[in-house]
């Protein structure tokens, strides 16, 4: 069997290296096609965005009223005739955050198709088709679906509370996963064996599998399960003794051959890594502890989870016993008992409504959450190598490991550089500065605002830039909380955001301008007050890691914009200058009132509008860098001509153009990265 292992490992070595060199996406489409026709292999409707996922190309399309969504009857396997617009995907232009490209890359497609007009070229006439169809249809009109829709098609981004599941480190568990389909398995192959009919076992147990393959579109956990069921049955009934970690290998280099993309899957590698070292676990221990098999579980887990969301919550793996117990022996019997008579979905409500109270009340009190700074390569690495050997061999090497963890939690307080970073929150404001003591100042927190649709508009799960975005970057680069919020005005766009961070993230003290509290002010403040965050207003400076910030007061005025708070520091001999929104009027008090010659980086007034950035404030504060905080194909046509011919001598940077936009200090020299759409 030494031999059987030597020749699978370097079998899949082999095989990943010339796929890794050779990968490439076909070009199927030519970015200039406008007509084209696609075979729906799954599709969703939310709110009133309809997405087509094909083969090798993933749709948009927008319903103009309720009475063409509620007559959309398209169905699987139907090929539509329609005409659009292919796009690049985007990158993430904020770093160390999900890449929508990148995943779409993985799976094979190129492009966006976002669709302007459709209609049916071929109807599907596959009768498994139209049952799949008339699963999902039903599903859809089920109220308190959520779980159904989780636990049975795999989609967990349709529950409500999505965001305090993730956070208690248990939202893997509502889906359809491997662990629920084997504790079955076992009970279904225990009560045919009581029926006294185990030969048709396997064929029963294979055709279930193939049944969820087909319904869920081809789940990477369902099938590692089927491949793995089939290689034991195989391995047990010609009595061939290959050993639980060889039979892993094989699966591994199987399921690689069907699918070389599944190794750029998250899950997948997850699972595989999990499995592998309880099987290590399990063979090199006679007495096997389920406690002990879960921190197993738990640690080789651990490195993965945290490079991904960059926090875990170390009660997670207890947590996650008690809801495996709920949803196996409770949940899943509901959810087929109510797509089969759905007349009783309010049982299926009812539930939700106590899972969400216990999950809401595990965040409150049971959440013991820590935060990890992004970690690198070779770190995991040599995270896997300790605990190969501790599990292997080694038991004491256990103390190493938790020292490993230690330094991988307290490395943000060894990296002594100062940071400035312009973030990408579309058409708003917000910028982010890290001293050379990890201390933290955020100006503005950025805010997309949304206008009252009708019902049948809204969608689920709205993405929420703060929640997705800006607290994982947070996380991301080793910060623990938010020292100081410096907010410049009271517009949604430079403040909106603001009630989502506290919510969601420690926050020290909020600093506001010096003008009236408009409601989105005050909103937040109560908020602040529930909370017992420090706040102020209308000061004058700020001593922050011997950084002084200084508030520029001018006098007060009739308009929000320009009270803004105008703000400048000096960061390791570098000037920064922060406008906010403030226009001319308040640039010709501030040249009165202030020395503000040689400013090095300038955050350019209003996003570039031409109410601001005068020439003469221009050329008498000559910035060496202007960043122009601006949203990509905005209604306001910022930034302005003007304003971009008086920055001429400065290098511009913008976020629609170039992402998010850092300033790294290291060693008293100013070094510029960005994060490119």
């Amino acid at each position: 069997m030494n031999k059987l292992k030597i020749l699978l490992l370097f079998s899949i070595i082999t095989y990943l290296i010339v796929f890794i060199l050779t990968y490439r996406v076909d070009h199927v489409y030519d970015i200039n096609d406008k007509e084209f026709y696609i075979k729906i292999n799954n599709y969703k409707i939310d709110g009133n965005k309809l997405t087509i996922y094909s083969d090798n190309l993933v749709s948009n399309y927008y319903f103009k009223t309720k009475e063409e969504k509620d007559n959309y009857n398209y169905s699987y396997n139907d090929i539509l005739k329609v005409k659009g617009n292919l796009n690049i995907p985007n990158n993430n232009t904020i770093p160390n955050t999900f890449n929508y490209r990148n995943y779409l890359y993985y799976n094979n497609i190129e492009y966006i198709l976002n669709i302007n007009s459709i209609e049916l070229y071929k109807k599907n006439s596959n009768i498994f088709y139209n049952f799949k169809s008339f699963i999902y249809n039903r599903i859809s009109n089920i109220t308190n679906n959520e779980f159904i829709y989780a636990l049975i098609l795999g989609n967990n981004k349709m529950i409500s509370n999505y965001d305090i599941y993730y956070s208690n480190g248990i939202i893997y568990l509502f889906s359809l996963s491997s662990i629920y389909i084997s504790i079955y398995i076992k009970r279904i192959i225990k009560l045919l064996k009581k029926l006294k009919i185990s030969s048709k076992i396997s064929i029963f147990i294979i055709i279930l599998f193939l049944s969820f393959l087909f319904f869920i579109n081809s789940s990477i956990s369902i099938l590692k399960t089927l491949i793995l069921f089939v290689i034991n049955a195989i391995n047990i009934k010609y009595k061939l003794k290959i050993k639980r970690q060889n039979i892993l290998y094989i699966v591994f280099l199987i399921m690689i051959i069907i699918n070389p993309r599944f190794i750029f899957n998250n899950g997948f590698k997850l699972s595989f890594i999990v499995s592998f070292f309880n099987y290590l676990y399990i063979d090199n221990n006679k007495k096997i502890s389920l406690f002990k098999l879960s921190i197993i579980s738990f640690l080789s887990s651990f490195i993965l989870i945290i490079n991904n969301n960059y926090e875990i919550n170390i009660l997670s793996f207890v947590i996650s016993i008690i809801f495996i117990y709920i949803i196996v022996n409770i949940l899943y019997p509901l959810v087929f008992i109510t797509i089969i008579a759905p007349k009783i979905s309010f049982i299926l409500g009812k539930c939700l409504e106590v899972l969400d109270y216990i999950s809401i009340i595990i965040n409150n009190y049971l959440r013991v959450t820590i935060y990890f700074q992004k970690i690198t390569i070779i770190e995991i690495l040599v995270y896997y190598l300790i605990l190969f050997l501790m599990v292997k061999k080694y038991n004491k090497l256990k103390y190493a490991l938790l020292l490993f963890i230690i330094f991988l939690y307290i490395k943000p307080y060894f990296n002594n550089n100062a940071y400035v970073y312009f973030l990408d929150v579309n058409q708003g404001d917000s910028a982010l500065i890290v001293t050379n003591n990890n201390k933290s100042i955020l100006i503005d927190t950025g805010g997309i605002a949304s206008y009252d649709e009708d019902e049948w508009k809204k969608k689920h799960n709205e993405f929420n830039i703060m929640t997705s975005n800006i607290i994982p970057f947070f996380k991301s680069i080793g910060l623990k909380r938010i020292d100081y919020i410096l907010l410049s005005h009271g517009d949604f766009d430079h403040m909106g955001e603001a009630i989502n961070l506290v919510n969601n993230f420690k926050v020290g003290e909020i600093i506001f301008n010096c003008d009236d509290f408009n409601d989105l002010e005050i909103n937040l403040i109560n908020e602040l007050n529930k909370k017992k965050i420090k706040y102020d207003s209308c000061i004058n400076e700020l001593d922050i890691d011997n950084n002084r910030f200084q508030f520029l007061h001018t006098k007060k005025y009739d308009n929000e914009n320009d009270n803004s708070n105008v703000i400048i520091t000096e960061l390791n001999g570098y000037k920064f200058l922060f406008m906010g929104d403030a226009s001319i009027s308040t640039e010709k008090e501030l040249l009165k009132k202030y020395d503000l010659s040689n400013v090095d980086v300038l955050k350019v007034g209003h996003h570039g509008s031409k109410t601001s950035s005068s020439k003469e404030f221009i050329n008498k504060i000559n910035p060496k860098y202007s960043i122009i905080s601006v949203g990509k194909n905005n209604r306001y046509g910022h930034p302005e001509k003007q304003v971009l011919d008086n920055l001429d001598n400065s290098k511009i940077y913008r976020t629609d153009t170039d992402g998010s936009i850092m300033f790294k200090i290291k060693n008293n020299k100013l070094k510029v990265e960005i994060c490119v759409p």
